[in-house]
């Protein structure tokens, strides 16, 4: 259902090197680059993650409650790729960790820019 999620940037190469690198494991690539925004994915038939610099010049500000999820495969998937984002330069939000006993497993980080994204597993 959801094609992609935007989270405004401060430094598109920075944030765009940061996703395709976090997501090298799954194929993502710079699918679209329209200088001022820019769509990161392995296809544009699966869901993909946009980059941009806010349309109004203004800094980029992450939204009080709002966080994009990652399905993970995995809870070992999702530990490595909690690990890449903090090696990559985000911060942590919340360790890896049973949230929901036997339905939700998630790791917590904000990216460069401050924007809060979880990596998940259902089950």
């Amino acid at each position: 259902m959801i094609g992609y999620v935007t989270v405004g940037v401060s430094d598109m190469e920075k944030a765009k090197a940061f996703y395709c690198d976090l997501f090298a494991d799954r194929g993502a690539k710079v699918i679209i680059d329209a200088g001022r925004i820019a769509m990161i994915g392995a296809t544009p038939k699966e869901p993909m993650i946009s980059v941009c610099v806010p349309y109004d010049s203004n800094d980029p500000q992450p939204g009080n409650g709002t966080m994009v999820a990652f399905r993970a495969e995995s809870k070992e998937e999702a530990d490595a790729l909690y690990a890449k984002a903090i090696s990559l330069g985000a911060s942590c939000e919340g360790a890896p960790g049973q949230r929901i006993p036997d339905r939700f497993y998630g790791a917590y980080v904000r990216d460069p820019d401050g924007n809060k994204m979880t990596f998940y597993v259902f089950g």
